[in-house]
């Protein structure tokens, strides 16, 4: 009994996205470069400068 509950309960419903038919990155779309490769690069960077003057604060 609980076999069967447990297996409708791992069914994704209708018209949900399945992680299957995600599609790659397009690099030629100048929102996904933006997206994926300049905002992640930007927020390390702001990051190591954040710390960095709050251990200078700190001191």
């Amino acid at each position: 009994m609980l076999n069967k509950v447990y297996l409708l309960l791992l069914q994704l419903p209708i018209g949900t996205r399945n992680p299957d038919d995600n599609d790659p990155i397009d690099l030629t779309n100048t929102f996904d470069v933006i997206v994926y490769i300049i905002l992640p690069v930007l927020m390390v960077i702001f990051y190591f400068l954040w710390r960095k003057k709050k251990k200078k604060d700190k001191n």
